[in-house]
């Protein structure tokens, strides 16, 4: 599935992150590119309310990585933004999550070499208009 979105309001991401939902089994990783206020952690929240995810979902800048029980299957949402290796990324416990359920990783361009092969990568870019966003999903 490789898909791109045009998306100029919270409603049309809403519509993008629950049309990747749908295909979602729960053993994935989602890797999340994209520049400081592209609209990374609104994609994720809003991919975990379409997920039916109870929990406040917020960037796990400093915590490194937020887990999510409440929906269909465990979900980890990581931020690499401070990541500069395989050591600290080693430190953040990314490994001991692997296959252990949906793995939403922000800042991935930290981590590019170390995804797994198989990960599916979003894209999110500044549109032309203010408050726009664009969005390509690669699966």
């Amino acid at each position: 599935m490789n898909k791109a979105y045009i998306c100029r309001d919270l409603a049309a991401t809403e519509g993008a992150a629950q049309e990747l939902a749908a295909s979602l089994k729960g053993n994935e990783t989602v890797a999340f590119f994209g520049d400081l206020g592209a609209g990374k952690t609104t994609f994720i929240r809003a991919l975990c309310k379409a997920l039916g995810v109870e929990d406040e979902v917020t960037s796990p800048t400093f915590a490194m990585v937020h887990e999510y029980h409440s929906g269909p299957f465990p979900i980890y949402h990581f931020d690499m933004y401070r990541v500069d290796g395989e050591e600290s990324l080693f430190s953040t416990g990314y490994y001991d999550y692997l296959d252990h359920g949906l793995m939403l990783i922000e800042w991935s361009e930290n981590i590019e070499s170390l995804l797994p092969p198989d990960a599916i990568r979003l894209y999110l870019t500044y549109g032309e208009q203010e408050g726009e966003r664009r969005i390509k999903v690669i699966k």
